[in-house]
């Protein structure tokens, strides 16, 4: 599958912005303005204006839409989902080449409100992976106790966690630790040899 650079930029973004909800992380990460000015910082997100409030309140409900589609039962139903954030953000697609990046295309209209502006960016990478029948990319940590999402981007789909150093190597750890326990542990029921009296 080919994925531009700019879609991959975009589902890097809804990946981040996924897992700051309390269900991924199990307390708020985007709980204020700071935070939220952080997140655009650190994610170089161009062209946003003064946040405010009502910012906040659009991007916490975005990500609740957004998330639902990595939920989605079926394909149409994912398209739905997706046609939805689309049409709500109002895209205006456009050539740009700012900040020394070359010509690539927006979908949000210039200095659109935060939300508007990842409904249009991130939902058109999401209708990207979903259009070229990849929704199965779209993945949740197989890790028991963890409820992060991630894009597999891998040549063969074999991701299973959010993140192999943490998720994975622990999983990895627990399950070599129970291996080792079974193989010294004695079988249930097996009779056990007297040690000689010396």
């Amino acid at each position: 599958m080919l994925i531009t650079h700019d879609t991959e930029c975009a589902l890097s973004i809804l990946v981040e912005l996924l897992n700051t909800s309390p269900e991924a992380c199990g307390s708020e990460q985007l709980s204020d303005l700071d935070a939220l000015g952080a997140f655009v910082v650190r994610q170089e997100i161009s062209e946003i204006d003064s946040l405010t409030a009502a910012d906040l309140d659009a991007v916490h409900a975005l990500r609740s839409q957004l998330r639902a589609v990595f939920s989605a039962d079926t394909t149409r139903r994912a398209a739905e989902l997706v046609n939805s954030v689309v049409a709500a953000a109002g895209t205006t697609p456009r050539l740009t080449n700012h900040d020394q990046h070359d010509w690539h295309i927006h979908y949000f209209a210039p200095h659109a409100a935060l939300g508007d502006h990842l409904a249009a960016e991130l939902g058109m990478a999401m209708a990207f992976i979903v259009m070229a029948g990849e929704r199965e990319r779209l993945r949740r940590c197989e890790a028991p106790s963890c409820d992060r999402v991630f894009v597999d981007l891998s040549r063969n789909r074999s991701r299973r966690y959010c993140d192999s150093r943490t998720c994975g190597n622990r999983l990895h750890v627990a399950a070599y630790r129970a291996r080792r326990r079974s193989a010294v542990e004695p079988v249930a029921g097996a009779a056990v040899e007297p040690v000689p009296a010396g």
